[in-house]
C-alpha cells in the first residue's frame, strides 16, 4: 500500500528537517523554522526519490516499457 503524497512530505519533514507538523498553526514559532542546506538537500532528495518510486510502481501496473 502506497502512502499519499502529504504522508510522504509530512515523513520527509519529520524525519529530515525534524519539523512536527506541517500543519499551519498561526504562530511564527510555529509555523517557521531554520533548517541547514544540506538538511534541505536530503529532503529534496528522498522527495524525488519516492515520486520517482511511484511513477515506477504505476508504470508497471500500466504495463508501460518506456
Amino acid at each position: 500500500m502506497s502512502q499519499s503524497k502529504q504522508q510522504v512530505f509530512a515523513s520527509i519533514a519529520k524525519e529530515t528537517l525534524f519539523i512536527d507538523t506541517l500543519e499551519t498553526r498561526n504562530s511564527d514559532s510555529l509555523d517557521f523554522h531554520d533548517t541547514s542546506v544540506w538538511g534541505i538537500q536530503q529532503a529534496l532528495e528522498q522527495a524525488y526519490q519516492a515520486g520517482f518510486k511511484q511513477g515506477k510502481r504505476q508504470r508497471k501496473q500500466t504495463g508501460a516499457t518506456k
